[in-house]
């Protein structure tokens, strides 16, 4: 006995000694760009001068127009009168912008957590109608290199400070290390650069591409960012947050209105949520996929999901995935097809446009026939398919490279309109 306990006293000391160290750590990272509420506030402007289109992002259209985000920068205004030949027209900037909506004349957008909105009685030179602070969950901007960020500096700042962009530092500093004994060497942690080992209805309505985290119904602007829910009165002359922000409980990355029920895309999933009354959404069911990001679309109670590997959604499965939601408590998967790399999408009377290796086209007629060659009316290559708004017979698709229309009003014979490049 007294042989255990003498050994279990020196394994005890041993364990229990430990030394403080200081170590010098050189590591990476993003430091907040910060600007002050009244210049974040002065930075809203309209121009009738077009600007150079350097990226694409979310596209809503109105009447003749079509407005065009330019993700983080603002909206492209293009005059589409003459879908052969559209025109960019102006240009709404508005940093930290990814969102946008048409009402009733009226353009509503988000530029970071404020929502704005604009006159469009002249749709080329909308006028700037008024502002509400806060109106969304806060989202910080993505940083573009990989690295962290200083959370102290982010959390820490004034409530009047508006973070609007990332400066990549290199930082040296002294940290305390406690390192203890063990047999077999020491334990703890080893010198890294890992920035956190040293800080800690009936309206007139724009229609939006499938994409879209706004989404209209009745007197409501709904709007999902991460996993929660904005909802916007906007039935009064100033819009106004109907209720406090709804925790969704996932990462909400689209929104699609039918009938009275929101169907969102999450990296694991479709959930619906009944917005019969709208100031309570309800949730009512999902269906669950492998993980990765999906927008969804419906018509006569068929719903499209595409499912992409790649960027911050994960893995390598690429599908186009069709439900049968009739019955919005228990939708139940119909069939699912392996694409290349499918993103948006749209439908139109059974007509299915896909943006997948380009842009795809099928008759949606039959779910489970969809691939059959007699049901695939066309595949354009040669871009790489964003999302797509299809009405009236004009297809329009934004891709990496441009902003294309194709006529597709004879099925035997969908051919390309026009093409904005950049």
């Amino acid at each position: 006995m007294k042989k255990y306990l003498v050994s279990f006293f020196i394994a005890a000391a041993m364990i229990s000694c430990s030394t403080e160290y200081i170590e010098t750590v050189t590591y990476k990272i993003n430091e907040p760009i910060m600007m002050s509420r009244e210049d974040f506030v002065k930075t809203t402007r309209v121009t009738n001068v077009p600007q150079p289109i350097e990226n694409h992002g979310k596209i809503c259209l109105y009447n003749r127009y079509i407005f065009m985000t330019e993700t983080g920068k603002g909206i492209h205004i293009i005059d589409n009168t003459d879908p052969q030949n559209p025109q960019i027209v102006g240009f709404v900037e508005l940093i930290g912008n990814a969102d946008l909506s048409v009402r009733n004349n009226t353009l509503y957008a988000d530029t970071y957590t404020d929502l704005v909105w604009f006159s469009l009685e002249n749709p080329a030179v909308p006028v700037l109608r008024g502002r509400l602070a806060n109106a969304f969950a806060a989202v910080l901007p993505v940083p573009d290199n990989g690295y962290g960020f200083d959370y102290n500096a982010v959390f820490n700042r004034s409530g009047d400070e508006i973070i609007v962009g990332w400066k990549l530092v290199e930082r040296t500093e002294d940290v305390k290390v406690y390192r203890e004994r063990w047999w077999s060497g020491w334990f703890g942690g080893n010198k890294t650069d890992d920035a956190t080992t040293a800080n800690n209805g009936s309206q007139s309505n724009g229609k939006n591409g499938s994409m879209s985290r706004f989404s209209l119904y009745g007197n409501y602007l709904y709007a999902v960012i991460e996993n929660q829910m904005t909802i916007i009165d906007l039935s009064g002359e100033i819009p106004v947050k109907a209720i406090e922000n709804l925790y969704i409980g996932s990462n909400v990355e689209t929104i699609f209105n039918y009938k009275n029920n929101m169907f969102m895309g999450t990296p694991t999933g479709m959930l619906i949520f009944s917005v019969a009354d709208p100031l309570k959404p309800q949730y009512c069911s999902s269906l669950q996929h492998v993980f990765g990001c999906d927008p969804v679309v419906v018509e006569d109670d068929i719903a499209y999901v595409t499912v992409h590997s790649g960027n911050f959604c994960g893995q390598n499965t690429n599908e186009l995935i069709i439900i049968n939601v009739s019955d919005v408590y228990h939708p139940s998967q119909i069939v699912s097809y392996t694409m290349t790399k499918p993103m948006g999408l749209g439908i139109d009377e059974k007509t299915l446009f896909v943006c997948d290796d380009g842009l795809k086209i099928f008759n949606a007629e039959n779910p489970q026939t969809i691939m059959t060659s007699q049901n695939v009316l066309a595949h354009y290559t040669g871009m790489n398919g964003y999302d797509v708004i299809p009405f009236n017979n004009i297809l329009i698709m934004i891709a990496e490279n441009g902003l294309y229309q194709y006529d597709y009003s004879n099925l035997n014979d969908i051919h390309l309109l026009s093409v904005i490049n950049w």
